[in-house]
């Protein structure tokens, strides 16, 4: 086992810096707005300033790995140079991939995002368990022994999800539970096994869903250890900073506020003012 755990980094974040996420989404509209080129080199240059704006801001940011990945190994480049810049200013970096498989590929992908050294490596990764929470073992493994985390898609924010998510599960340990529900107490099940204070497994919990909804017990994901919540949806998709306590109740000292066009579409000269405004309107609305 690691010597610092993802889950300790992460509370050691929240207690430095919020609760505040932000994305590194360089959007083809938001280069445009920024006044860079939609290439490699803009999207290196977009993703420095993000992370410069966020050095001593904000405690955390997730690069939206599909943009990088649309340019080819040029765009991998930039990314690797952002995710470097984001590790010196001890920024906790979530890769937003949403790798899925299983076996000896899965396993990859793990170690490509979570293996100490790797040009790739990041704190912790989202990740999706379509195929069973039992096909992502290697990865879990992985994270585990090297003190980083994983996300795991549980209820997202998107519409056509919905219906594959409530879906009850048919056999098995979670027979009669939702596929999200099942998602999030296998998930819950693994880092009270582990014994961490704060769980380095977590899920990833739509801001504009109702947990309940989707058979999801809050109360039960925060009985110790607590599993946290990625919480992509604040902002420009609709969720408010004012609503947390309502939609993520005992988990909202462990979930992470993602927020990412909301403060990007501010541009170059007050992306750091607007970060730095999201950080202290939702330090209020948790205090």
């Amino acid at each position: 086992m690691s010597e610092r755990a993802f889950g300790d980094r992460l509370a050691a974040a929240f207690a430095e810096r919020g609760q505040l996420c932000v994305g590194i989404d360089p959007h083809p509209f938001l280069l445009d707005e920024w006044g860079l080129p939609d290439s490699a080199e803009g999207l290196r240059e977009f993703g420095l300033r993000v992370v410069d704006a966020a050095d001593g801001v904000v405690g955390i940011v997730k690069p939206q790995v599909a943009f990088f990945e649309r340019h080819g190994s040029a765009g991998y480049s930039a990314l690797e140079q952002i995710l470097d810049r984001a590790r010196q200013a001890n920024l906790l970096v979530i890769a937003d991939v949403k790798r899925g498989d299983l076996g000896t590929s899965v396993e990859a992908y793990g170690q490509a995002w979570l293996t100490p050294g790797s040009t790739l490596e990041a704190h912790a990764m989202t990740i999706s368990a379509y195929q069973g929470v039992g096909s992502i073992a290697e990865p879990i493994a992985l994270a585990q022994s090297t003190g980083k985390g994983l996300f795991v898609l549980a209820a997202t924010s998107n519409p056509e999800a919905t219906s594959i998510q409530t879906a009850r599960v048919a056999t098995g340990e979670y027979a009669g539970e939702t596929v999200a529900a099942a998602i999030v107490k296998e998930v819950n099940a693994i880092n009270g096994a582990a014994g961490d204070r704060v769980g380095s497994l977590g899920v990833v919990l739509g801001a504009t869903v109702s947990a309940d909804s989707y058979g999801i017990s809050l109360e039960e994901l925060a009985a110790a250890p607590s599993t946290t919540v990625l919480a992509p949806g604040f902002g420009f998709q609709g969720a408010k900073f004012a609503e947390i306590r309502t939609r993520f109740g005992p988990l909202t000292p462990v979930t992470i506020v993602a927020v990412s066009r909301g403060v990007l579409s501010a541009g170059p000269g007050r992306i750091a003012e607007a970060m730095s405004r999201a950080a202290g309107e939702l330090s209020e609305c948790l205090a």
